[in-house]
């Protein structure tokens, strides 16, 4: 039994590494930073029209751009390398193997995980031409969590819908969705909206009960961290919203993909 186990963590580590590696093979960092170099020219071309706080408004505007950029692209990289390795009979033959599938699936993840990290790295370099070295620090950890819990809703999403534009559509959806909710929330309890009425109230008891459901990534990856002196403190709710739902999406796909007849 021993034997077997380290068979199959060297084999989980092998599949980590293939995935990092076509993720090079597919340009996916100089992808990447072609982007970094755009967003940043355009950054610096916006701060010039800033009347005072150039170097905040620089970073603030940069690292809102590169958020975005970083977790459109690992998703749709998940997705399509995913889908690839489903119509080229990959999966399949890996899973032929005397290879547990939960070997294969935290190969996978390790292997996004990594790129990922990467990524993150890549993007926040230009951050800190505006921002502190401890505040750059602090935010690519935060982006690293984030794009952590978008690669494990990525797997989610393609094992349950097995199609590119269904599985980044979902994506994106929850990423947007979460990311956005506590302005949703605000707005629901705003004075100027509140009233007796049944459709406002069974409105907010709709956004109140998807709010315990979804993670707050409002509080992911601020780019206010980049402008104003902050505590490693932040990062508390930060971690513990990773672990609680990175279990959550890893579950779900483990489940996803044991039920699938490959």
């Amino acid at each position: 039994m021993p034997c077997v186990q380290q068979d199959g963590y060297e084999r989980m580590l092998t599949i980590a590494r293939l995935t990092l590696v076509d993720a090079i093979n597919n340009r996916l960092f100089l992808l990447a930073l072609a982007a970094v170099i755009g967003l940043f020219m355009l950054a610096v071309f916006i701060g010039e029209l800033a009347i005072t706080e150039t170097r905040q408004v620089q970073a603030v505007i940069l690292a809102s751009a590169l958020r975005l950029f970083a977790v459109m692209l690992i998703s749709l990289f998940v997705i399509t390398s995913m889908v690839r390795e489903f119509n080229d009979k990959g999966v399949e033959i890996l899973l032929a193997l005397p290879l547990p599938r939960y070997a294969y699936y935290f190969g996978k993840l390790s292997g996004y995980a990594l790129s990922s990290l990467l990524l993150a790295v890549l993007v926040s370099v230009p951050l800190l031409f505006f921002a502190e070295v401890g505040a750059v620090a602090l935010w690519c950890f935060s982006l690293c969590c984030e794009l952590l819990l978008v690669i494990a809703l990525s797997l989610l999403g393609l094992f349950t819908c097995t199609h590119i534009i269904p599985a980044y559509t979902g994506v994106l959806a929850f990423y947007l969705l979460a990311r956005s909710l506590e302005a949703i929330q605000l707005l629901s309890t705003s004075p100027v909206l509140e009233s007796n009425a049944w459709p406002q109230e069974f409105m907010y008891g709709m956004i109140a009960m998807i709010a315990l459901v979804l993670p707050d990534l409002g509080r992911f990856t601020n780019s206010s961290w980049l402008a104003y002196e902050i505590q490693p403190a932040v990062l508390l709710p930060v971690l513990l919203q990773t672990l609680i739902y990175l279990c959550i999406l890893v579950s779900a796909g483990l489940f996803d993909l044991y039920r699938k007849n490959l």
